[in-house]
């Protein structure tokens, strides 16, 4: 009797390993590919400075979209916050916060409106803050937008990007006590939402 017992318990935990294994076998056949550059592509098309580039890393990240599928993109962002990125990044598939997209702004020639309005979620982008000649966290990929669209730059009547709307009730939204929020928070990185002067809802940077 306690033969038979051990056997089936061994049966089961086989045939319990082989269905796991095969949903996830499965599960990394259905990813969708939003993007598949090589380091080089994703910083091209933009004079870099070498001590830049050098900080630099291409990841790649999964996440489920507003079709509720999973979908694999890559973001470039600096070395120094790479491990956080990706442990936010498993936490985002784990509770299926829906990302539209992760893709290097290269693909829009680094123009930051154009890939804003794809509703484009993008760390790397050597660039100044608008209106100032100071270098923005994002040229030392120290900083990352979500959901554009969702999370809008909010100063005053101005709203960036102009067709976006923030909406709290709106899928992919990120609102104040959100466990996401924490999970920056956590690792020492500062979301726009709480500025005084203006509400950058999709922005979260970490100083250099």
């Amino acid at each position: 009797m306690k033969f038979l017992l051990i056997l089936t318990w061994f049966f089961i935990q086989v045939v319990t390993n082989q269905f796991n294994q095969s949903n996830e076998f499965q599960e990394q056949n259905q990813i969708i590919m939003d993007c598949n550059f090589t380091f080089e592509k994703a910083t091209d098309g933009l004079e870099i400075p070498s001590s830049i580039i050098k900080q630099l890393v291409l990841v790649d990240v999964e996440y489920y979209s507003f079709d509720e599928k999973l979908h694999k993109g890559q973001i470039v962002i600096n070395k120094k916050a790479s491990k956080d990125i990706k442990a936010i990044f498993e936490f985002i598939k784990e509770v299926r916060f829906p990302i539209a997209k992760v893709i290097p702004i290269s693909k829009y020639k680094w123009n930051d409106e154009a890939s804003m309005n794809d509703n484009n979620t993008a760390s790397f982008n050597y660039r100044k803050i608008e209106g100032t000649k100071v270098l923005s966290a994002h040229s030392y990929g120290m900083a990352i937008d979500i959901n554009p669209l969702q999370n809008p730059h909010i100063k005053g009547k101005v709203v960036q990007p102009p067709s976006a709307k923030y909406d709290p009730k709106a899928k992919g939204t990120i609102l104040r006590d959100l466990k996401l929020v924490n999970e920056f928070v956590k690792r020492g990185w500062q979301w726009g939402g709480r500025w005084r002067s203006s509400q950058d809802y999709q922005h979260f940077e970490k100083k250099n």
